[in-house]
């Protein structure tokens, strides 16, 4: 599959990633007991969107130079589309986190060690899916229009069960660890896994931990797709995906007091996956502009969360009635 990207790109850009996520979780598990203020959070969320721009713009600089003002301007395009894209799916994750954690009553303070491994996970997940989506693409032309309904399928089953909450008592997952498995009823601190009588027991935490593991990979094989839907160069993708992901765990202690604001928010993600699902079913017969594309997600998306600010949610709707 062709690629505007060079090997000393592709080397540099994953340099970068592992010195980011170093510093990422050096810096906010610095002192990992105590909880992260939202100050903290918003600062390191500002600094991850800044460098995700500056990225775009040293793309779009490098490659008018290397391939000329067409190519940098649609590559360019290419790669903000797709970040948007895949940020405002990562921000229906962090609800997805959030909800993990309100269901276990994890504090604050032990939140942080499950993020790392939340967004790890997802960096790894999405690097190996990338590569397998690359390939099958490139393969089988047809894969397409697989993705392309998959979207739609998804987009329209989010639409229909958006505003309902999950019943986490059901989940296979989480049903066969509780039957399987010997956990503990408390928090040891942000341990995993503590020795009771030479008797290994899983705390609670462990359980958060293998439920977001499940999040990554349910999320990861919806936003693939999606980001294919925009571009097909392998580096574009990642970019725009990595990019995505880096800033997570601190966009999540953004969001975490404010979910409740953007309640109408999954409706805006259930379009945008509708949208894009078409996109791809349209793909042979006429090829959606990147710029047109990247408007339609930019209003959905803005349209979904004016909509959650101007009309509060039913029940705080009904409370401040009482």
């Amino acid at each position: 599959m062709e690629t505007i990207a060079t090997p000393w790109m592709w080397a540099g850009f994953f340099a970068f990633v592992i010195a980011a996520t170093f510093v990422d979780l050096k810096v906010l598990s610095a002192n990992r007991a105590a909880r992260v203020s939202i100050k903290e959070a918003l600062s390191w969320t500002a600094l991850w969107v800044v460098l995700s721009f500056a990225f775009a713009a040293w793309l779009w600089w490098h490659l008018t130079g290397a391939a000329g003002p067409e190519i940098a301007k649609e590559k360019t395009l290419e790669f903000l589309t797709g970040y948007l894209i895949e940020k405002s799916l990562s921000v229906d994750n962090i609800f997805v986190f959030l909800m993990l954690f309100t269901y276990f009553a994890v504090p604050p303070e032990l939140q942080r060690r499950t993020l790392i491994y939340g967004v790890l996970g997802a960096i790894a997940l999405r690097i190996i899916m990338i590569l397998i989506g690359a390939w099958l693409i490139a393969q089988f032309h047809w894969i397409i229009y697989v993705f392309g309904l998959f979207l739609l399928v998804t987009g329209a089953k989010m639409l229909f069960f958006a505003g309902q909450k999950p019943d986490l008592e059901k989940n296979p997952a989480l049903r066969w660890m509780r039957g399987h498995l010997p956990v503990s009823s408390t928090f040891e601190g942000d341990r995993f896994l503590v020795l009771r009588d030479g008797v290994r027991v899983y705390t609670p935490l462990f359980l958060v931990l293998v439920m977001i593991a499940v999040t990554d990979i349910v999320f990861a094989v919806d936003s693939i797709p999606a980001i294919f839907a925009i571009t097909d160069d392998p580096f574009i993708v990642m970019t725009s995906n990595i990019f995505a992901v880096l800033g997570l765990r601190a966009l999540y202690f953004v969001l975490a007091d404010m979910a409740d604001r953007f309640h109408l928010l999954s409706y805006g993600l259930a379009f945008v996956l509708m949208f894009i699902g078409v996109k791809m079913l349209l793909i042979d017969v006429f090829k959606i502009p990147v710029f047109m594309a990247l408007g339609v997600v930019v209003a959905l998306i803005a349209a979904s969360i004016a909509a959650s600010l101007v009309w509060q949610p039913r029940q705080e709707s009904q409370n401040s009635h009482t």
